[in-house]
């Protein structure tokens, strides 16, 4: 992933992009690819033949195809050559249409390619890897252009896949299969896909799957090694999950499912037609649900509708990651997602612009991709959630996936459902969200005046959006109950009365912080947040700047000290160092876990130094506070016995 000095230069030059992402001339309808893959060798030979339609005149045709693989031919549906050129650098190939296409005129060329994938080729996605090709195993997913593209993640299409492979191998695709026996004792794997979705992703795995059937869904699953023992438990959780996302959303797109182990450096998780596809550091023992829920919620939100252009990929990945936190809170109870949500707030806080029907101006799988499109559009659900109620939301959800099965919608669409079924006019909700850009941060002033039935209170928000609206909720605290009502704030500057019974004793906001929006604490979080993302990619400087930011609304943050703490001890600054693991012991030890992780690090910046008592003393405090978190404990008691001693890489 690029640097998020990117996003920075990005700001600048927002002004002079246009806003939405260059139209493809030709529609996809169908690909036919007859490829023969080698696992032992790494390497591909493959003909594509495309069929497609021209959404406008146009004289040739880009498809976008992995630069490891080098096009030898293409003809027209006669057979006659076409000229094709190359330009790497955005991974196209440019095919010329001699006698040229008129708006809505049907063609079809076939192009034939080879090469290898050993995963060590330049990627679409800079530092993830979709193809690669083992000799234990392989696999090719769509984001790799491993097949020509046209309108990446927008152009749904039909498939065929002829996939011949030796002996020993078996080949995992999307739709129905049939084999055939084929030369030298190989096999060909053919399967048909007849919805226009995503069906261009495969797999190529050795041996016999671990099949498990759970609440009526059938899981093959393909583990190696150690992974294959969690198998049975992640086949009993995407029952568990298919069935929920089933009562949310409708029937899913397939019954039955298969699960795909890759590898390390590959993209966490990746759904295709039936297919998810996980990394070695998305399997555990203990399931993990967020990335397989997220994953599986994809089987609706991508494979059965997908947005019809990648500026409106927030309704793909923000509910993706929305249907994670739906799934925690279906299993752990009302409440259980409120630390993720949070944390899913901080994150869309990270990217101030562009706005959300803007994202196709960001780098595929970005930071700043995934805080817009991801974290933005969970929370964007959320309030919608919030604004039209519980009942209507999933009512709504599930007559946008009835209406737009197997097709294209865009956020417009998802508007007009959701207001035929709260019966309100939500184009002012749509309109902050998704095309302003800015978050409020509200102030609250008010009065409480004595009335003949109780008690009055008359007060006013102010924020800094001139044309910001929305119902916000109030509590009330009283020598009673709490009283909770709902508020209309409009504009910089919003006027309320409301009655209550018991005297009011104290007024939130938002209590349940459902608005995306500022505060003192979501400002700190989110400049730490943004340290984070900076040292990601070793930008120690920017980082230090963003962890400054937090402690000037904050001085006690002990997040933020300990961020800076560990930052001068990547550095070998050890006196700085240990004045910030000082503070954040005594800051507001928020998260709690600072406190134990401060005192390891004093401990070992100080057999560092060669102070062995001083460490013994550190790691004695850690101990006690009894705080195991991310193995705090058991750290602590290796050092104990053990010195601590720097690693050559940190030196």
């Amino acid at each position: 992933m690029r640097s998020l000095k990117w996003l920075l230069l990005f700001a600048v030059a927002a002004g002079l992009l246009p806003a939405q992402e260059k139209r493809a001339a030709i529609q996809v309808k169908k690909y036919t690819i007859d490829a023969t893959i080698n696992p032992r060798t790494q390497s591909i030979v493959a003909t594509a033949k495309i069929d497609f339609t021209a959404l406008e005149a146009t004289n040739d045709a880009t498809f976008e195809l992995n630069n490891a693989l080098t096009v030898s031919k293409a003809v027209d549906a006669q057979g006659r050559p076409l000229d094709t050129s190359r330009n790497a650098q955005d991974f196209t190939v440019h095919v010329s249409l001699p006698n040229g296409l008129q708006k809505s005129q049907a063609c079809a060329i076939s192009l034939s390619y080879d090469g290898k994938l050993t995963g060590n080729e330049d990627s679409p996605v800079f530092g993830i890897k979709f193809a690669a090709l083992h000799p234990e195993f392989g696999y090719l997913l769509y984001p790799a252009r491993w097949f020509p593209v046209s309108g990446y993640t927008t152009n749904r299409f039909a498939a065929d896949l002829h996939i011949t492979t030796p002996a020993g191998y078996r080949v995992i695709a999307s739709g129905d299969l049939k084999t055939d026996a084929a030369s030298n004792g190989g096999t060909m794997f053919a399967y048909h896909y007849d919805k226009p979705s995503f069906p261009g992703s495969i797999a190529i795995v050795q041996g016999d799957p671990i099949r498990v059937s759970a609440q009526g869904i059938s899981t093959q699953i393909f583990f190696r090694n150690q992974a294959a023992e969690d198998a049975q438990a992640y086949g009993e959780e995407v029952g568990k999950i298919m069935t929920y996302f089933t009562s949310e959303y409708g029937l899913a797109p397939q019954a039955n499912l298969a699960l795909v182990e890759t590898e390390d450096g590959a993209v966490n998780g990746y759904s295709a037609p039936g297919i998810i596809f996980l990394s070695p550091s998305s399997i555990s023992r203990r399931v993990n649900t967020r990335v397989l829920s997220n994953q599986l919620s994809r089987q609706w939100w991508g494979v059965l509708v997908s947005p019809t252009n990648r500026n409106h990929l927030w309704l793909e990945n923000g509910g993706a990651r929305y249907s994670e936190l739906l799934y925690e809170e279906h299993t752990a109870g009302p409440g259980a997602a409120e630390e993720d949500l949070h944390n899913t707030y901080v994150e869309a806080l990270t990217v101030k612009d562009p706005p959300v029907l803007q994202s196709a101006r960001l780098e595929d799988y970005s930071p700043e991709y995934w805080a817009l499109t991801a974290a933005k559009g969970a929370a964007i659900l959320n309030m919608l959630r919030s604004v039209v109620g519980d009942a209507n939301f999933k009512k709504g959800l599930h007559a946008f996936m009835d209406k737009y099965s197997w097709q294209s919608a865009n956020s417009e669409d998802l508007r007009k459902i959701m207001e035929q079924v709260s019966d309100q006019d939500l184009r002012y909700f749509f309109i902050q969200w998704l095309q302003s850009s800015g978050s409020p941060d509200f102030k609250l002033q008010y009065t409480v005046f004595r009335t003949q039935q109780g008690f009055r209170v008359v007060g006013k928000v102010n924020q800094d959006l001139d044309t910001f609206r929305m119902p916000v909720d109030l509590r009330i605290e009283t020598e009673g109950n709490p009283e909770d009502k709902m508020i209309e704030v409009t504009g910089t500057s919003s006027e309320f009365s409301v009655d209550t019974f018991g005297k009011p004793r104290k007024l939130t906001l938002d209590p349940k912080h459902v608005v995306l929006r500022y505060d003192n604490s979501m400002q700190v979080a989110v400049a730490i947040r943004r340290g984070e993302q900076f040292v990601e990619i070793n930008d120690y400087a920017n980082a230090l700047r963003e962890y400054e930011k937090a402690l000037e609304v904050n001085k006690n943050s002990s997040l933020a000290h300990y961020r800076i703490g560990e930052l001068f001890f990547k550095q070998n600054n050890y006196q700085s160092a240990a004045n910030e693991f000082r503070s954040a012991i005594n800051g507001d030890l928020d998260p709690k876990w600072t406190e134990v992780w401060s005192m390891l690090n004093l401990g070992k910046i100080f057999d560092a130094t060669g102070q062995r008592d001083r460490a013994v003393n550190e790691y004695k405090q850690a101990i006690r506070t009894h705080d195991n978190t991310a193995g705090a404990q058991e750290e602590a008691a290796r050092y104990l016995t053990k010195p601590y001693q720097q690693k050559n890489s940190e030196i």
